[in-house]
């Protein structure tokens, strides 16, 4: 059974303004309009428990939303939502139970405390037994690091390290869900790739059921195997990473490092059947190809066959690139 079910889920949201009054039987300066935005128009989908999903779209999409429809924050206009067989907004205590929740731009820590001292009250909040509470908390604190900054007041950490203490302090209670809202948002290489290691190693080694909102596309691409598209409210895209390249990027491209005895006009003079030159530098061509229609090792031999080169690399297409191009494409 899904761990989450969401059925042509609707949120809308109205806002009433003062515009200038027309003038009838009743003279008004100004009289009242009210305007509804759909933020999140008819969205499907289901997750499976211990899915990691990504669940991308611009900003003003429906993303941060559906997650706080999710977690009980906001109740739906219309629509099913059910997380571990929870109504979420009609069973808020229930819910929180099963759910960890980190927003990259927020804490869910006590900001005068002691770091240890938040994480000792939410151990109290959720009732967990010492034990576990101190087995939680060693495991937890080795896989981040956080013995050097335990003891530091949440207002005195930097960046990472709240987003590491808001972490452990949203999974010391073991949720079956986490939800992550831009979790590496800001900080730097050495701290993304601490939190990506803890994410990846929940997700396997406890099977936590993990759904994350980023605009840092390599965090899906090193975390995710499936992600949910969305745009303006509406779904456009479920599935895994693998086909949406294949689908909306199918071509691949072939850097070649000419040999220097090749001469400076080689590389404006290479011309490859079933492959397209897209850039030329310093004796470097790229050459852009399908692989359904050309094979790599048939390129390859069609290049070494003309030129002497010292250098071949295959680049695959970034997930960046490819959402980018879907979102351009539907602005056009």
């Amino acid at each position: 059974m899904p761990i989450i079910r969401v059925e042509r889920l609707v949120k809308e949201f109205s806002r009433t303004t003062r515009v200038p009054g027309r003038f009838g039987a009743v003279r008004t300066l100004f009289s009242r309009e009210r305007t509804v935005t759909r933020a999140v128009d008819e969205i499907d989908f289901t997750i499976e428990p211990g899915e990691l999903v990504g669940y991308l779209g611009p900003n003003g999409a429906g993303k941060s939303t559906t997650i706080k429809m999710l977690t009980g924050i906001l109740v739906p206009t219309s629509g099913v939502v059910e997380v571990g067989g929870v109504v979420p907004w009609r069973e808020r205590e229930r819910n929180a139970r099963q759910i960890g929740v980190v927003f990259g731009q927020r804490t869910g820590l006590w900001w005068d405390l002691p770091l240890i001292d938040s994480l000792r009250l939410i151990g109290t909040i959720y009732e967990v037994p010492e034990r576990r509470y101190r087995q939680n908390l060693e495991r937890f604190s080795e896989l981040l690091g956080l013995d050097e900054f335990v003891d530091t007041p949440v207002r005195q950490l930097s960046l990472g390290q709240r987003m590491r203490g808001d972490l452990v302090a949203a999974m010391l209670y073991e949720p079956r869900i986490l939800y992550l809202d831009e979790p590496t948002i800001g900080l730097d290489v050495v701290a993304k790739k601490r939190i990506r290691e803890f994410v990846a190693d929940l997700n396997r080694t406890a099977g936590t059921t993990v759904i994350l909102t980023t605009h840092d596309l390599d965090d899906v691409e090193l975390l995710c195997n499936r992600i949910v598209l969305i745009d303006h409210g509406r779904l456009l895209y479920d599935g895994d990473v693998a086909h949406l390249k294949s689908r909306h990027a199918p071509y691949r491209d072939l850097v070649v490092q000419l040999a220097d005895g090749a001469g400076p006009g080689a590389a404006h003079r290479m011309q490859v059947p079933g492959a397209e030159q897209i850039a030329t530098t310093d004796g470097s061509v790229t050459l852009r190809f399908d692989p359904d229609k050309l094979p790599a090792t048939e390129l390859i031999t069609r290049v070494l066959a003309q030129h002497r080169v010292t250098d071949l690399s295959i680049v695959e297409p970034d997930l960046e690139g490819v959402v980018a191009r879907i979102y351009a494409d539907r602005s056009a």
